[in-house]
C-alpha cells in the first residue's frame, strides 16, 4: 500500500510565515487572547500577557522582539 507523501506548506513572505498555516496561526492566536489590536482598524497586533503566558510556554523567547510603539 503507498502511503500518501504529500506535504504540507509553510510559507515564508519576507522571513514571515505567511500562506494558509501563516493565517491559521494568527487566527488562533487572536481567538485565545495571546494577540490582539488596541483598535480594530489597527495594522499592528500585540502580544497580550495571556501570550505572553502562553508563548513561553511553547518555548519561545520572547526576549528576542523588540518593544515599539505602535
Amino acid at each position: 500500500m503507498k502511503q500518501n507523501t504529500a506535504k504540507k506548506p509553510a510559507k515564508t513572505c519576507y522571513n514571515h510565515i505567511g500562506g494558509k498555516l501563516g493565517t491559521l496561526l494568527l487566527e488562533e492566536f487572536v481567538n485565545k487572547g495571546w494577540i490582539a489590536k488596541e483598535q480594530p482598524d489597527a495594522k499592528h497586533f500585540y502580544i497580550t500577557d495571556e501570550g505572553i503566558k502562553g508563548f513561553t510556554t511553547l518555548g519561545i523567547d520572547l526576549s528576542q522582539i523588540q518593544s515599539e510603539a505602535l
